[in-house]
């Protein structure tokens, strides 16, 4: 059987620590932002698969080295991705819900940006979100910190955040909000 996707949390995200809250109120939001644009755009996604990807997305984050939201692991945080779908493919949780984990990072990154930037990613995936669910879940993601007031971004922000990155990683966000976007359910500056 299949363990929920609040079995999978409890295992690594204890009751009372500060990085479950975290995890949880970031996860939570993004969800409900992915779950909004989903009815809003009238997608044909299963609502409980959006729910789960979205609870699920960022599940590897406790193995990483971000001090700052309380994850004391050894990996660097752009890790966080692969590794939570590896953990999730161990677990027995769907593939589709695994690649939501391990493509939501940035708005996607390419070959030519993990060589760029010299990231540490195996090099035998991808991590370009391709399915309509790991592009929901990328896009509504980039709108929550994990850190500060933890609210829904302004787009400006997201955009400036993106372009931070690099152009052709603003030029993907762009596409996404080109799909998903409805400028009267983002906040403004």
């Amino acid at each position: 059987m299949t363990p929920s996707y609040q079995s999978v949390i409890d295992q690594y995200y204890p009751e009372g620590s500060p990085l479950r809250d975290i995890f949880l109120r970031h996860s939570r939001s993004v969800a409900a932002f992915a779950l909004e644009i989903a009815v809003k755009c009238r997608l044909p996604l299963d609502p409980a698969i959006v729910e789960e990807a979205a609870m699920l997305h960022d599940i590897g984050i406790f193995l990483t080295d971000a001090p700052g939201i309380h994850c004391h692991g050894t990996a660097p945080y752009i890790a966080h991705g692969f590794l939570g779908a590896d953990l999730l493919r161990r677990h027995g949780i769907s593939e589709k819900v695994a690649r939501v984990a391990e493509r939501h990072t940035g708005s996607g990154l390419t070959p030519d940006d993990i060589a760029a930037q010299n990231l540490p990613l195996p090099a035998d995936r991808s991590y370009m979100p391709a399915t309509l669910l790991e592009r929901l879940i990328c896009y509504a993601d980039k709108f929550y910190s994990k850190s500060g007031d933890m609210k829904r971004k302004s787009l400006d922000k997201v955009k400036a955040s993106q372009a931070r990155i690099s152009e052709a990683t603003l030029q993907r966000f762009e596409r996404l909000h080109d799909e998903f976007g409805r400028e009267s359910d983002i906040p403004k500056d």
